[in-house]
C-alpha cells in the first residue's frame, strides 16, 4: 500500500541512516590521524542512538519528509581533538572532507544498485513512488547521500566544506575567521528558508541522478 506516511518514512530512514553514516566517518578518519577522542567516546559504531540528535535527527527530518521539502539535518557531532592529530592544520581538512566523501560514496553504490534492479518493462510508473519499495529505497538513499554531500561542502560554519577556507587563510586571519564562524548557523538557515538557493544549487544533480537510476 502506498501512503503518504510510507514514502515520508522511506525518506525520513534513508536521511538519517546517511547522516549517521556521514558523522562516523568524520570519528574514523580522525583516529586514522591520531585521535582516539571519537572512539573513547563511543561514536564508532552504528548503533544510532548515541548519534541521534533529537532536532536535527528527528525533528527536522521528519517535518522535511513530511511536507517534501529539503530541510538541514544532522547528528550530534563526532568529537574531534585536532591538538591529538599527527598535524592538526593539514589533518583536520581530511577529517572534515570524510563526511561528504562517505556520502558521494553511498549515493554511487545505492545509484548504481537502483539501476541495476530497476526494469521499466517489469516495474511500469508514472511516479518512483509507483516502483516497488526496495527501487524506491535505494533510489531515496542515494538522493539523500547526494544532498548531504553536495550541502556539507559549502564553505560555510560549521559545515565540512568551511574547512578548506580554514586552511588556505593565512594565520593571521584566523582570529577574524573564529569570530565570524558562529554565525554561520543563522547564513545556513536563511539560504535553506528564503532564499531558494540550495534547491537551484542541487536541482541539476537531482536530475542527472534520475535519468542515470531510470533512464
Amino acid at each position: 500500500m502506498h501512503t503518504d506516511l510510507e514514502h515520508a518514512l522511506v525518506y525520513f530512514g534513508c536521511l538519517v541512516v546517511a547522516v549517521i553514516l556521514h558523522e562516523i566517518s568524520h570519528g574514523v578518519v580522525a583516529l586514522w590521524f591520531g585521535d582516539r577522542t571519537a572512539k573513547d567516546a563511543g561514536r564508532l559504531t552504528l548503533n544510532p542512538v548515541p548519534h541521534i540528535d533529537p532536532v536535527g535527527s528527528v525533528v527536522l527530518p521528519a517535518m522535511g519528509a513530511l511536507l517534501g521539502v529539503p530541510v538541514i539535518a544532522w547528528a550530534k557531532p563526532v568529537p574531534v581533538n585536532p591538538s591529538r592529530l599527527h598535524h592538526p592544520r593539514r589533518d583536520m581538512v581530511f577529517v572534515s572532507l570524510a563526511g561528504p566523501f562517505t556520502n558521494f560514496m553511498l549515493m554511487a553504490v545505492a545509484a548504481y544498485a537502483a539501476h541495476v534492479v530497476y526494469d521499466p518493462v517489469t516495474m511500469p510508473g508514472r511516479t518512483v513512488y509507483d516502483l516497488p519499495l526496495g527501487v524506491q529505497i535505494l533510489y531515496f538513499f542515494a538522493l539523500v547521500n547526494l544532498f548531504l554531500g553536495i550541502f556539507n561542502l559549502l564553505p560555510i560554519p560549521p559545515l565540512d566544506g568551511s574547512s578548506l577556507i580554514e586552511r588556505v587563510l593565512p594565520h593571521a586571519w584566523l582570529p577574524h575567521w573564529y569570530r565570524v564562524r558562529p554565525y554561520g548557523m543563522v547564513l545556513l538557515f536563511f539560504l535553506v528558508l528564503s532564499t531558494g538557493v540550495l534547491t537551484k544549487l542541487i536541482t541539476p544533480f537531482e536530475n542527472r541522478l534520475f535519468d542515470y537510476v531510470f533512464r
